[in-house]
């Protein structure tokens, strides 16, 4: 009888044993017929996937018998879902799998931002990704910028904290510009005294995308990160040469040249990046000061990329910038004698370096170890004032990584060493400081199930002066369909006392007590945000996409800049800032015409001693609203309108609502040339129109917070041309 049963159960053994099937197949681009390495690869109900290897070649083993979903995805391709029922007739010939290119590649980008190697849309935490087309357009308009880039998206303001100079700073959700962390290809180059001028000395033409992460950050990026993050990712050599020009000019006699080069070289490839922009003393409002101040900048940034081995690769750049910026009295700018004239000169210098190191120590785990340092010199002079100093910034990271078929997790330590060295000023308070952040964090992405995906993060920080820090962040995604997708997802934060602040950055550093560590302690926050996408199809060559965001931010104890005497001093009265409200995101694509309309509510409140206040320069409500007429490679026509709502100021007036509109238009040329022409606030929307920006005397103005353009109507136009 044992016999018997030891026989039926090596029968069941066997038919179980041939029930598991093996898939083969080489993914390819049907437009060229070549393959396509990289490219993912899954069967969606087992959660069994894998990538394409140098030839396009993909192996899935141990399939069970049945029909499944096959998902091909590649970055720039349309993602391919076909049904496939094991066992296959001819299981032993790779079959051949061919990707259709995706003109909007927004769709199929690769979010950087969180360390993963997932697409947008695979991510439980909501990234927003400025690219391709949109930040082609943006470029346009502010090709010497990225603050039109950042200004008209949802939820994010750029304040002038200077009627003068123009320098700005960027407001997510409504909180103050130091509550952002300003990132380029992941390391942080832009903060603390180069804070109110980066947004005005970043070019665009060498970014390939621009990813906006809202809510607290820290988790991977460490404190500071409370409103949200701005990545900048920079271009990188593809297999063939590029080599593009753009000119620009303005009717306010402003002039941008940038020049983009990259190229690769067998394994080493290398980017140059060179740009100057001028500015001319420009006053539309014929107030005698200036709008736009006079201003000349350099930068040159190149890099190199050498894949040392078929395991490790390395990334080396530099970043070159030096500008003079002088605003004020327009008379006094152009040459004429003028008495006892006001003026703002800022003359900045940067020199910053960017090392990346990967090494793949098996399939799936890779070894990282990046590093940037950046030194930035800063002169400031008003009459009768001068304030000047260096802040030298490092940051060192070592981090481990590993991919497979249903999870990628991330781990590592790094340090942060920033100080800032005040040359002119106050001899007697100087505003030096010196903060060292030692971190170590992990971050695991794992895919539940077909519609589950989950993201854990912890961090924890130490600082001499401030102590240790706890960061937890988790965010879930759920996907019902293929056209509806959810997002939750929450953490803490904190952000070291500095004394760089907007509030500070409009009293150019004058009368400013430093910080003492042990009088103030670290600001902390807590946030959450619940996030809806909706994809639907209403015919053939309609579709709708909506998207809701509710966010939540609340800050404990936050540094107020409090005047005392003749003095500012910082100080930390117990109490909160809290900023809550809704994003909804609309867009239409009909044919050729697109339609985006964006609305933003902003509800920013502060309480101090059981008193609630109203939080300055956060417009309530503001729409965003483009309709865009456009032709593949052939031309493009966008209309722009943009609402702001009235803003309460700080010295507790209200300013006017707004409205600002703008008409872009390019037009291509063959492949390689477009001329563009911009008509930016033709309406002429100006603060100088319907309010005043200072009292007093223009020998010696007492500047009132700006809160709505002051350059007014600008057209400007130019070329780009793509040499190679």
């Amino acid at each position: 009888m044992t016999k018997y049963i030891l026989a039926c159960l090596a029968m069941f053994w066997a038919n179980d044993i041939y029930s598991q099937n093996t898939y083969r197949a080489i993914v390819k681009n049907h437009e060229t017929n070549e393959t396509l390495p990289g490219a993912s690869v899954q069967l969606l109900e087992l959660a069994k996937g894998s990538i394409t290897d140098q030839n396009g070649l993909v192996l899935l083993e141990d399939v069970p018998d049945g029909t499944f979903t096959l998902e091909v995805r590649f970055l720039g391709f349309e993602t391919m879902k076909i049904k496939k029922t094991f066992p296959l007739g001819n299981a032993e010939k790779p079959e051949e799998l061919f990707l259709h290119n995706h003109e909007d590649e927004l769709e199929e980008l690769v979010v950087q931002s969180i360390r993963s190697s997932r697409l947008i849309e695979d991510v439980p935490t909501r990234v927003e990704i400025i690219a391709g087309e949109e930040l082609a357009e943006k470029g346009n308009m502010k090709p010497g910028d990225i603050r039109m880039l950042l200004n008209e998206s949802t939820g994010i303001q750029t304040q002038q904290t200077s009627a003068t100079s123009y320098n700005s700073s960027i407001r997510i959700q409504g909180l103050d510009g130091k509550y952002t962390q300003l990132l380029r290809d992941g390391l942080p180059l832009y903060s603390g005294y180069s804070g109110g001028l980066s947004l005005m000395q970043i070019a665009p033409l060498d970014l390939a995308q621009v990813e906006v992460v809202k809510g607290s950050s820290s988790t991977l990026y460490g404190g500071g990160a409370i409103a949200g993050l701005v990545n900048l990712i920079s271009k990188t050599p593809g297999e063939e040469a590029e080599l593009g020009v753009l000119l620009n000019g303005t009717s306010a006699l402003g002039l941008d040249a940038s020049a983009f080069y990259a190229e690769k070289f067998g394994k080493i490839g290398t980017t140059v990046f060179a740009s100057y922009n001028k500015g001319t003393a420009y006053d539309p409002a014929d107030i005698g000061l200036t709008a736009i101040p006079k201003f000349d900048r350099f930068t040159l940034n190149p890099k190199l990329y050498w894949e040392m081995g078929e395991k490790s690769n390395l990334i080396l750049g530099v970043n070159l910038m030096q500008e003079d910026r002088l605003g004020g009295n327009i008379a006094y700018i152009d040459g004429e004698e003028v008495t006892d004239p006001y003026f703002e000169e800022n003359l900045t210098e940067r020199v910053s370096t960017q090392l990346d190191y990967r090494f793949q120590l098996h399939e799936k785990t890779t070894l990282n170890v990046k590093n940037s340092f950046s030194f930035y010199d800063r002169s400031m002079e008003i009459p009768d004032y001068q304030f000047s100093g260096d802040q030298s910034s490092s940051f060192s990271e070592v981090n481990l990584s590993q991919v497979r078929a249903n999870t990628e997790w991330i781990g590592g330590v790094n340090f942060w060493s920033d100080s800032f060295t005040q040359r002119e000023g106050n001899p007697d308070e100087p505003l030096d400081y010196q903060l060292n952040t030692f971190g170590v964090f992990v971050q695991k992405i794992w895919s539940v199930s077909e519609q589950w995906t989950l993201e854990s993060g912890f961090r924890v920080d130490w600082q001499e002066d401030y102590g240790v820090f706890a960061l937890p962040r988790v965010s879930a995604m759920y996907e019902p369909s293929e056209l509806l997708t959810f997002r939750l997802g929450g953490g803490l934060g904190y952000k070291p006392p500095t004394v760089f602040s907007e509030d500070a950055e409009r009293l150019h550093f004058e009368n400013i007590l430093p910080i003492d560590p042990a009088k103030v302690h670290a600001e902390r926050s807590a946030g959450a945000n619940l996030d809806a996408n909706y994809r639907l199809a209403l015919g053939e060559e309609l579709t709708l996409n909506m998207n809701a965001l509710l966010f939540y931010t609340k800050i404990q104890d936050p540094l107020l800049l409090v005047e005392t005497g003749q003095v500012y001093e910082f100080q930390q009265p117990e109490g909160q800032l809290a900023t809550q409200g809704l994003e909804v995101n609309l867009k239409w694509e009909y044919k050729d015409f697109k339609l985006f309309v964006g609305y933003t509510f902003a509800d920013v409140a502060q309480r101090y001693n059981d008193v609630n206040q109203i939080y300055p320069l956060v417009a309530k409500n503001r729409l965003n609203n483009v309709l865009m007429w456009e032709k593949h490679e052939n031309f493009r026509v966008g209309l722009e309108a943009y609402y702001f709502s009235p803003q309460l100021l700080n010295d507790g007036e209200t300013g006017q609502a707004y409205w600002i509109m703008g008409l872009m238009t390019e037009k291509y040329f063959g492949e390689r040339t477009s001329v563009f022409l911009n008509f930016e606030n033709f309406l002429d929307a100006r603060q100088t129109k319907f309010d005043t920006i200072f009292t007093g005397s223009i020998s010696d103005p007492v500047f009132r917070d700006i809160y709505a353009p002051v350059d007014g109507f600008v057209i400007n136009g130019g070329v780009k041309i793509r040499i190679l």
